[in-house]
């Protein structure tokens, strides 16, 4: 997963690039649409950067035998859970808590 997140990064480091704004070379739409693009690579390398840090996390409760317990009640999370997101933090019955409140 830590992998895959990564060559995501370095994929969309083009994107991610700075606008040139010389108007002989790219037109105001054309500049607008490319400003925009850039925004939202920027935006998702952010996500992704989130998600590498969720995943080390995760890997260092692994080291300190702490994984798969829940961060609030520290009972097991669910390995259903666990297999659909393994960086999550809470068991479901304390995310459906935290999220009510």
């Amino acid at each position: 997963m830590r992998l895959e997140i990564e060559s995501l990064i370095e994929s969309g480091a083009d994107a991610s690039a700075i606008v040139e704004l010389d108007q002989s070379k790219v037109g105001r739409l054309s500049r607008m649409d490319a400003m925009q693009g850039q925004a939202m690579a920027q935006a998702s390398r952010a996500r992704h950067q989130q998600r590498l840090h969720l995943i080390d996390a995760a890997i260092a409760r692994l080291d300190r035998d702490d994984y798969g317990n829940c961060q609030q009640c520290e009972e097991p999370i669910g390995v259903g859970r666990l297999e659909f997101d393994p960086t999550v933090l809470l068991c479901i019955d304390c995310a459906n808590q935290a999220n009510n409140k």
